[in-house]
């Protein structure tokens, strides 16, 4: 992963970091966290697991997770902007999606949402993924941290 990359180029911005996740379930918050001097730029990381908890901690609108479910592009851009506000960071990240071994929402096992906020503006990443529980979430953390320091780079040009 590329996360030392990315704190590096947040830094020479004076950006701060912040992060919501949902199926990573902290292990987007390891790969920064793994980064020596990470707390210059990493405020937080919000892991609402529970549909609700999207909600009631990073202000994700109810009626969006009622009528499109927890697994959805919107959603993403939500929560990443709940944790931008929630946290008081200039950038933030967020996942959400399905690692199996069920569907959810009717999306299939292997969807995953990253939702990418910034001064510049916001984006979300659909990646369709595949393989065990543990290698979804995992690809699920890696391609997070590459969508963010792909738009990071392009910004910079």
């Amino acid at each position: 992963m590329s996360a030392a990359k990315v704190l590096e180029l947040l830094e020479a911005r004076g950006w701060s970091l912040a992060l919501a996740e949902s199926l990573t379930g902290g292990l987007l918050a390891d790969a920064f966290v793994s980064v020596p001097g990470a707390s210059k730029v990493l405020r937080g990381s919000v892991v609402a697991y529970a549909t609700e908890l999207k909600h009631e901690l990073l202000g994700v609108d109810t009626e969006l997770l009622a009528s499109n479910g927890a697994v959805d592009a919107e959603v993403a851009i939500a929560m990443a902007v709940g944790a931008a506000n929630r946290l008081s960071a200039d950038v933030a990240i967020s996942a959400t999606g399905v690692a199996g071994p069920d569907e959810q929402d009717g999306k299939k096992v292997g969807t995953v949402f990253i939702g990418l906020v910034t001064p510049d503006g916001a984006d979300v990443v659909e990646l369709a993924l595949s393989g065990s529980r543990a290698e979804i979430r995992s690809q699920a953390a890696s391609g997070a941290v590459s969508a963010l320091l792909e738009v990071l780079t392009e910004n910079s040009q």
